[in-house]
């Protein structure tokens, strides 16, 4: 059984609580490898390990740094196999998803690593003949990042290099449930050299090491990708020092398909954006809205296409579009959901149930006579459940789309630009996709309105979430 390690102040230190967190494969609801349960001590020296290595960390050459990520992602190219495979047994990603996400990874470290020569501050006009108005753009010190089980092994570069590149130091809380990669990335940090307490990784509860990571005066910044709970929490853990917090919190994507939509190209699509690491990505597709006029031959394609998503053990079989749900809770959640649905009058087209009674599967599922105030339209489902809701007029459509509290993305089909143009200005959300699946670009901004979060991630606007201003006039005598 391979015991984990965290990675503080350049070394691997030992468990020294003595406690084991047991990490399952979701395929087979095996014990695959054990997490240290870390104390409170261990979050604080790593804080302190950071603490003390960023001022010499920021005066280095921004060039300089951005050569340590690039080391990172050629460090995470040669171990590609290695990270695919964990990622897959110990998340249930399919093998195709999982090997996107280690070589995404390994693009989006290679990506902030350009922008080294690229991010600048200001020299502002005055008001006085004699002086000059300068904006710096500094680091804002050690900053600490709180991950999620769904995209682990991104999400540790998501917050890392940003955080790096603008020199400052950081300290990141894997998931409970997915340590396994976080632990291999560790060991790629070492091999490349990087100062001792720039990049430190402490294991733990999210009660125990995310407090802290939140909470810890020394904090100039937590960043959280979780739940919207999550999200409060850390906000509250933050408040007492006023903390800067990034949040990435949940979703409740709408689909709008327009009359005039290519249906073969929005049931592909939405049957992407709801399948995807089995319907557990925040900017998933998580409730359609589709015109009468087109309803009947789009739901005959969605029903088709819904069913013939594959579904099992990725770790076997490598052709697959579903894995497992994340764990026992999930798929309790999902099932749960599925029966309130139907309890409130939603009709039950395909798919409802857990597959077999090993591991966490649930078949792909299409709810009909779906209306507004239902449960499942309004509370994030988080699973490989898609209900639909049919509508007349476009006004209703946006109307319904924007009811809700969350607000990250959200997708449209249709081929009339005029439609295309009124739903870009109406959709409250941070993103929109239109005639494409919900997946984000590197140089984006991923941000979210209302719960579904504070701040953003990704391009220009992500890498100076981790800047801060300073301003200097400079008055001179002649």
């Amino acid at each position: 059984m391979k015991e984990l390690k965290s990675f503080i102040n350049g070394k691997f230190v030992e468990n020294t609580s003595g406690k084991w967190i047991h990490v399952l494969n979701p395929s087979t609801e095996e014990v695959i490898s054990l997490m240290p349960d870390g104390t409170r001590e261990e979050a604080i020296a790593a804080i302190e390990a950071a603490e003390k290595a960023q001022e010499k960390w920021e005066s280095t050459p921004s060039s300089v740094r951005a050569s340590y990520l690039i080391k990172m992602a050629a460090g995470i190219r040669k171990r590609e196999k290695e990270l695919t495979d964990i990622i897959v047994r110990e998340g249930g990603k399919t093998q195709g998803l999982a090997n996107v996400e280690v070589l995404f990874t390994a693009d989006y470290l290679e990506y902030m690593a350009g922008w080294a020569r690229r991010y600048e501050g200001e020299i502002i006009p005055s008001d006085r003949p004699k002086e000059t108005i300068m904006l710096f753009k500094k680091a804002i010190g050690v900053t600490t990042g709180i991950l999620p089980w769904n995209f682990p092994f991104f999400l540790i570069a998501r917050k890392a290099a940003p955080a790096l590149i603008t020199g400052n130091t950081i300290v990141v809380k894997p998931s409970q449930q997915t340590p396994e990669n976080a632990y291999v990335f560790a060991q790629i940090v070492e091999e490349t050299g990087l100062p001792a307490g720039v990049f430190n990784l402490v294991n733990g509860r999210g009660s125990v090491i995310g407090n802290e990571l939140a909470a810890n005066p020394k904090v100039g910044m937590v960043s959280l990708t979780g739940s919207v709970a999550a999200g409060v929490q850390t906000m509250a853990a933050a408040a007492a020092n006023v903390t800067k917090v990034s949040l990435e919190l949940g979703g409740k994507a709408p689909a709008i398909v327009m009359a005039d939509a290519d249906i073969d190209l929005a049931v592909k699509s939405i049957i992407a954006s709801r399948v995807i690491n089995t319907g557990q990505v925040c900017n998933c597709a998580e409730r359609v809205y589709v015109d009468k006029k087109i309803k009947d031959v789009f739901m005959e394609k969605l029903i088709a296409g819904m069913k013939a998503v594959k579904v099992g053990n990725p770790s076997e079989t490598a052709d697959l579009d579903m894995g497992p749900l994340i764990d026992a809770a999930s798929l309790k959640s999902i099932e749960d959901k599925v029966e309130n649905a139907i309890k409130q009058g939603a009709k039950l087209l395909c798919g409802g149930k857990r597959i077999g009674n090993k591991g966490y599967f649930f078949e792909a599922t299409v709810l009909d006579n779906v209306t507004q105030k239902m449960d499942i339209i309004q509370e994030e489902t988080f699973g490989p459940v898609l209900p639909v809701v049919e509508y007349t007029d476009m006004n209703d459509a946006i109307a319904w789309a924007n009811d809700c509290e969350y607000g990250l993305t959200s997708s449209v089909y249709t081929q009339n630009l005029d439609n295309a143009f009124k739903l870009m200005r109406s959709l409250k959300f941070g993103e929109t996709y239109i005639n494409r699946e919900n997946f984000e670009a590197m140089q984006g901004f991923h941000a979210g309105w209302r719960k579904s979060g504070i701040g953003g991630a990704d391009g220009k606007h992500g890498l100076e979430e981790y800047l801060q201003t300073h301003v200097v006039y400079l008055e001179t005598q002649i």
